[in-house]
């Protein structure tokens, strides 16, 4: 995961909640069941407000992060399942990788944010992918710039495996390719955000280096080499959970039909955002207030290595806290420290995933004075 890629939304926190302690925030971050929680969709007119409410002008990094570069993404979920989390908020960063664990968490609203506005665009586009494609397959080929088949429908059902198989032997043709691209400059041009010719031109590129390498993209960054440790898109579609099975969104409909759902009804909103800043998670706090619901998951990947070395992590820590969240709310972080580097590495992965309960994050009074991430990694963890 890049650098400061980092997490979501808006709009301005009140004086009094502002000035609450986190003393106060472990007395009251217990939140309200699912029954209060607001409206199950938004209007395409609430989706750009909210939008708007909770993107920053935004900041530069040094790759466009198209694919996630953590083989180990879906290990998670074993410790979710264990954990019992559902519904709620989930507040992620970076690409798709996200949706894997939306699939499973089945939340109620999503934020996914960045520090860069070109991440808010990637996400459009996946968001018009999502709002055309019937089921998996159409997905792919739009994503990837195939014809779509004639008989997509009775393909709802087919294997991950065959889906990855047919794309990587299926090449794009100029006819094929120019008809997504252009489908999706189509819907995104609905959604009421006023998105600029320069805007436009930023998400028809990301399209087409996915239509050009198709499951071979890998994740680059501006003057650097791909990492040996670097997965393909195609395996990441193909990759399995700690219990063996093939768990990405894409590896079954009810999964991806989960995740199409909360797009179609404008619940999966990105924006632009700093983690550590004034702005971003305490904006998010004051939404998920107004509609009465609390975090599920925080996605954090390893941003937080960047707001120790930044000087910014003990700021992030207490934005953390103060989150509306229940017992079981989880911070999910990505170690990129090597085979054998932590104690919960797995064999044959260069990247580890850790989970750690909120709660115990913001019990510990000593977590916003560690000096490296390394150190943060090594304190607490659901085994």
């Amino acid at each position: 995961m890049p650098r400061r890629v980092i997490v979501l939304v808006a709009a301005v926190l009140t004086a009094s909640i502002a000035a609450v302690t986190p003393l106060l925030a472990q007395r009251t971050a217990q939140a309200p069941g699912r029954a209060s929680v607001a409206a199950d969709s938004l209007g395409i007119d609430q989706f750009a407000a909210l939008v708007r409410r909770l993107s920053d002008s935004g900041g530069y990094f040094d790759t466009d992060n198209l694919i996630s570069n953590e083989s180990s993404y879906l290990h998670p979920l074993t410790t979710l399942e264990r954990l019992g989390v559902r519904g709620g908020a989930y507040i992620g960063v970076g690409p798709d990788q996200n949706f894997s664990v939306i699939a499973r968490v089945t939340p109620h609203i999503v934020f996914i944010t960045d520090i860069r506005r070109d991440n808010l665009l990637h996400h459009l586009l996946f968001k018009a992918l999502f709002e055309q494609a019937r089921n998996r397959t159409e997905y792919v080929a739009r994503w990837l710039g195939r014809t779509v088949p004639s008989n997509v429908d009775a393909l709802r059902d087919q294997p991950i495996d065959s889906i990855v198989a047919w794309a990587a032997r299926t090449p794009a043709t100029s006819a094929s390719a120019d008809a997504a691209v252009r489908d999706v400059r189509t819907r995104v041009m609905r959604y009421d955000l006023a998105l600029s010719s320069g805007d436009l031109a930023t998400i028809e590129r990301f399209h087409r280096a996915f239509i050009a390498q198709g499951p071979a993209l890998r994740f680059t960054s501006t003057g650097r080499a791909p990492r040996e440790y670097y997965p393909t898109l195609g395996q990441l579609m193909l990759e399995r959970d700690l219990s063996g099975r093939q768990a990405s969104y894409l590896a079954s409909d009810r999964h991806f039909q989960v995740v199409k759902s909360l797009e179609r009804r404008n619940l999966i909103v990105p924006v632009v955002g700093d983690l550590s800043d004034a702005n971003t998670l305490p904006r998010i706090g004051t939404v998920l207030r107004e509609r009465g619901d609390s975090l599920a998951v925080l996605y954090a990947s390893n941003v937080e290595d960047y707001l120790i070395r930044d000087g910014r992590f003990a700021a992030y820590a207490e934005h953390v806290a103060l989150l509306p969240r229940r017992a079981n709310s989880v911070i999910i972080r990505s170690w990129f420290g090597g085979p054998g580097s932590h104690p919960a590495s797995v064999r044959g992965y260069y990247t580890t995933q850790l989970v750690q309960t909120v709660a115990s994050f913001a019990a510990d009074s000593m977590v916003a004075r560690v000096r490296s991430y390394r150190e943060l990694v090594q304190r607490k963890w659901e085994r």
